[in-house]
């Protein structure tokens, strides 16, 4: 199963909620496109909530840096939501748990960004 991309909005934030694989190929260049778009939008607040992913290889942690380095390039801001454990112990060995903003409720996410 590759990556599904669900966006959605919660007042001026843009909430992509992100299930299955994020990995080389099909997953990671589709939530690079998604990200990429959204911030030739114009939206500036973005929240990914990673609660649904199964499992993320190295291609897809880069994703996740270079969508990270594009939105803050912009003038935006990235952040996590619901790390699994097995993407939050990936973030942590890589020291990237440090440069992530990321929260455990959507609520205080969303709350966050003001």
């Amino acid at each position: 199963m590759s990556v599904k991309l669900n966006t959605r909005q919660v007042g001026d934030v843009s909430v992509v909620d992100v299930a299955g694989r994020i990995t080389l190929g099909e997953g990671s260049s589709a939530m690079r496109d998604a990200l990429r778009e959204m911030v030739n939008k114009g939206h500036k607040k973005i929240l990914l909530n990673l609660g649904e992913v199964s499992y993320i290889d190295s291609s897809g942690i880069g994703e996740l840096v270079s969508g990270f380095t594009t939105v803050t390039n912009n003038g935006g801001q990235l952040k996590l939501l619901n790390l699994t454990k097995r993407v939050k112990d990936l973030l942590q060995i890589t020291k990237l748990y440090t440069v992530f903003d990321v929260h455990e409720d959507e609520a205080g996410a969303v709350r966050s960004f003001a």
